[in-house]
């Protein structure tokens, strides 16, 4: 890897396009060097991964939206919708299987710098592939790129910090993934890669106080405004340039500012892209850092003999956790019983205390409103708190993958004033948990999401096409698409006219 210093510099500065951090991504895009196995391996897992949330998903009410919007775009050659025939305009297409991917916060992540999901990546790079009719190792080419560039954004560059929404990181990774995978050369990818950070922005509300459908929206966004900046690149069109560096660009008026300066890790030329071995996937339906939580919950339940005699619950964990999803964010619906999915998602204190009680976490009975509203989780609920432990702090931002962690330590106090602590640093199903992912997990993950949703033979013909894709011949790719029984679709929520 080559650490590349990045920082603002003013239109006078002599600062050639070479040194643009927009120009060393493309540059990195159009380096032909061999997947190596493993990486191949684990984009095929994240495959499966994405077919498995897709399917738990598919009748929510912003999944039924975005697949409205969709099928109202037919297309030649066109991409599949997840879960229904026909061929649908690409950008559509993704932006559909974008929200249905998302929705349920339950695929792959990345943290560090920033956060980060780039299975987001995975929509829009196999929509346009069914479109253009490329191979599946042309997909797989591409998606390593997107996987690189996004995780190693993420690496260095927070966006957080400034309350930028994460998905500025998702723009100009699927663009230059997308440049990989059509073989673009490198100035049509660099003017995208400008244009699609250029629109994709945004603030953090989305992910603050009472949050909305728009949370799972934002990545479909994201991979939608990229596929529509690559196509305009290559008619000729431009982008605002130096995007990141510019005098009035994204680090001197969105991040650190003018005198603000980033080192991205990117590999060198030649050098194999490697980072999606670096992320993680989800066991559980919930923001990631609550992972770990809702595993140690499950544990510490067979030591507390009286749930009910709980005086205070107390979970000592990163900066990170404490102010996005724990009490140091000062939301307060993060203990409104009322409050919507997305926003229970995203407070780790209804989690410890949903999973403390049932000893599990299901996607959908633990987000229920009445188990929400239930007297006795409210009660408990409510006596759980968190705060920073710097050490923590400090491990979550570990460059050593064999220290960093997102993960907690509970002290419970019970009435009687005994004191009942544990920790745990990583999730499970982590590479470095007690039970990680590999191959069968996956699968497993997306037989049981599936069931009723997906018919057996059909659940099989999709895992068999996913698990040859770098085989796939050009023009084949309409294969990774999943038939929905037609029973399932007819129970969507019925969703009102729009303007297409």
């Amino acid at each position: 890897m080559i650490n590349h210093i990045v920082r603002t510099r003013r239109s006078a500065d002599d600062f050639p396009q070479s040194e643009h951090l927009a120009y060393k991504l493309a540059q990195l895009a159009t380096d032909a060097v061999e997947v190596p196995a493993d990486t191949t391996e684990m984009i095929i897992n994240r495959v499966i991964d994405n077919a498995s949330v897709s399917a738990a998903s598919v009748i929510r009410r912003p999944v039924t939206t975005a697949r409205s919007q969709a099928v109202a775009h037919p297309g030649k050659p066109g991409s599949q919708v997840f879960g229904v025939p026909g061929s649908y305009s690409p950008e559509w297409a993704a932006w559909a299987n974008g929200v249905a991917v998302r929705e349920l916060d339950f695929h792959d992540t990345f943290l560090a710098a920033e956060y980060s999901h780039p299975g987001d990546n995975i929509p829009p790079l196999v929509a346009v592939a069914q479109h253009k009719g490329v191979s599946g190792a042309d997909l797989i080419r591409g998606l390593a790129t997107a996987y690189e560039v996004q995780i190693d954004l993420v690496r260095s560059i927070s966006l957080h910090k400034h309350k930028i929404d994460h998905v500025a990181h998702l723009g100009p990774s699927v663009a230059a993934g997308l440049g990989t995978m059509l073989g673009l050369d490198g100035e049509t990818i660099y003017q995208a890669i400008g244009q699609a950070l250029h629109l994709t922005t945004a603030t953090r509300q989305s992910r603050k106080g009472q949050i909305s459908s728009w949370k799972a929206f934002a990545p479909a966004y994201a991979g939608k405004v990229a596929i529509e900046a690559v196509d305009r690149a290559m008619r000729g069109e431009g982008a605002p340039a130096p995007i990141w560096e510019g005098e009035d660009g994204v680090i001197a008026w969105l991040l650190d500012g003018p005198d603000g300066e980033y080192i991205v890790p990117l590999p060198d030329l030649g050098e194999p892209k490697r980072a999606i071995l670096d992320s993680y996937t989800k066991e559980h339906s919930a923001e990631y850092q609550s992972q770990a939580p809702i595993d140690l919950a499950r544990r510490m339940r067979a030591h507390i003999p009286h749930i009910d005699d709980i005086e205070s619950i107390v979970l000592h964990t990163s900066n990170h956790t404490h102010v996005v999803i724990g009490t140091g964010s000062n939301d307060p619906q993060k203990f409104d019983p009322a409050a919507s999915r997305e926003t229970l998602d995203h407070s780790v204190m209804y989690i410890f205390a949903v999973a403390l009680q049932d000893g599990a976490w299901d996607h959908v009975k633990s987000y229920a409103p009445e188990r929400a509203s239930r007297p006795d989780t409210v009660a408990l609920w409510n006596k759980v708190s968190t705060v920073e432990d710097p050490e923590w702090t400090r491990r979550y931002h570990s460059e050593d993958p064999n220290e960093k962690a997102f993960g907690a330590r509970a002290v419970i106090t019970m009435r009687d004033g005994s004191v009942i602590s544990d920790e745990l640093a990583v999730a499970d199903a982590h590479p470095l948990g007690a039970r990680p992912f590999a191959r069968e997990q996956y699968v497993a993950k997306f037989t049981g999401l599936a069931a009723g949703v997906v018919a057996a033979p059909e659940q099989q013909r999709f895992l068999d096409v996913a698990a040859g894709l770098a085989d796939v011949p050009a023009g084949g790719l309409d294969a990774l698409n999943v038939a929905v029984e037609p029973a399932v679709l007819n129970a969507a929520p019925v969703i009102g006219e729009g303007i297409f």
